[in-house]
């Protein structure tokens, strides 16, 4: 095997500033293996990345590799490493937990005290080859699709949003149609949601996704008045069961807290830029609103969700992975990606 890959690096502070670069093949330590990545995908952290927002401003030391979504082949095992063997068809999560803190000790090693986060705070997967730790590494089915074992991160992010509550007979409200939230859209019915009304901004083509992978109605706040469409929608219940919330946008929470019924539930995964200004008194407290935060993926309980999910054929993630490139074309790639007209994008390293 060479010494030397190819790999997508960020290499200076600003929009886009990053290159395809030769870099040493990483050495797997005694307990991590060394991954031939076949296929990765781009998540909106990366998009972050490129545009050197003010999150990877404060996160990002450069240079890095960046990337985090991937399948791959195991092609070397550190000496101490006992579950996994060179020839495997594996992802992998990418939070990498201390497995010592209180969190992990107790059940809670998605939201490690210590968590490293490869493609952020260590090196990533935009490389022809990555080194993991043992304990991340995911074994997929042989016959599971390389483009749908590589997005199976943003997949567990949105499994982990919609079991956090019961779906079953619901009306569900998904604020956000990014490709995480369509795939929401598609596991809300899956799951057994009466209703499910999809809500964007004013991405009409990212809407429709939803629509196609379940959403009884689509709708774009800057267009439509969502309170009182959905307010009619729901008349029988006085508003929405379940609000699951994955733009990070502060008003799309108020929105999500007015469309609710008095005692229903908000989920939260966007992640904000900025606080939120609620009026939580009238909005939480009086209407006895719930309210989840979710981070991640379950670890590794949301990973087998998933593979009953992909051993049920209900998923519907060709409608979901909307564009497909050469690891090559990754400028292209990430331009399809920030365009908003896309749903997932995955790239093909052979």
């Amino acid at each position: 095997m060479t010494d030397k890959m190819e790999a997508v690096v960020k290499v200076r502070p600003e929009e886009g500033g990053t290159e395809i670069q030769e870099v040493p093949v990483p050495e797997p330590g005694p307990r991590d293996v060394l991954i031939k990545v076949k296929v990765s995908s781009i998540c909106g952290t990366d998009v972050h990345i490129y545009e050197w927002d003010p999150w990877a401003q404060g996160r990002i030391k450069l240079p890095r590799i960046y990337g985090h979504e991937f399948a791959g082949e195991v092609v070397e095992v550190g000496r101490e490493v006992q579950h996994v063997k060179v020839g495997d068809y594996v992802s992998g999560e990418c939070h990498i937990a201390c497995g010592h803190c209180y969190l992990c000790r107790t059940g809670n090693a998605h939201i490690c005290q210590n968590v490293k986060i490869f493609g952020v705070d260590v090196d990533g997967i935009f490389a022809e080859y990555f080194s993991v730790p043992e304990t991340n590494v995911w074994h997929n089915d042989p016959d599971l699709k390389p483009e749908y074992a590589s997005i199976q991160d943003p997949l567990g992010n949105a499994v982990h949003t919609a079991t956090a509550t019961d779906l079953i007979g619901k009306y569900v409200a998904v604020l956000g149609a990014g490709p995480i939230g369509v795939m929401t859209v598609n596991l809300a019915k899956i799951f057994g949601a009466a209703k499910v009304f999809a809500v964007g901004r004013r991405n009409r083509y990212r809407v429709d996704l939803a629509k196609k992978v379940g959403a009884d109605l689509g709708l774009l706040s800057a267009e439509d008045d969502v309170l009182s469409i959905l307010a009619e929608e729901t008349k029988d219940r006085g508003g929405v069961d379940v609000v699951l919330e994955m733009t990070g946008n502060p008003k799309a929470v108020d929105m999500g807290l007015k469309m609710l019924r008095p005692g229903g539930e908000l989920v939260l995964l966007g992640v904000f830029p900025q606080p939120a200004t609620l009026d939580l008194s009238k909005d939480v407290v009086f209407k006895y609103i719930t309210i989840y935060g979710i981070n991640g993926r379950l670890m590794y309980k949301t990973w087998y969700q998933m593979k009953g999910l992909f051993k049920s054929g209900m998923l519907d993630l060709d409608t979901v992975i909307t564009h497909r490139f050469r690891f090559s074309e990754f400028e292209q790639a990430m331009a399809a990606m920030r365009s908003g007209q896309s749903g997932k994008v995955v790239m093909y390293m052979e």
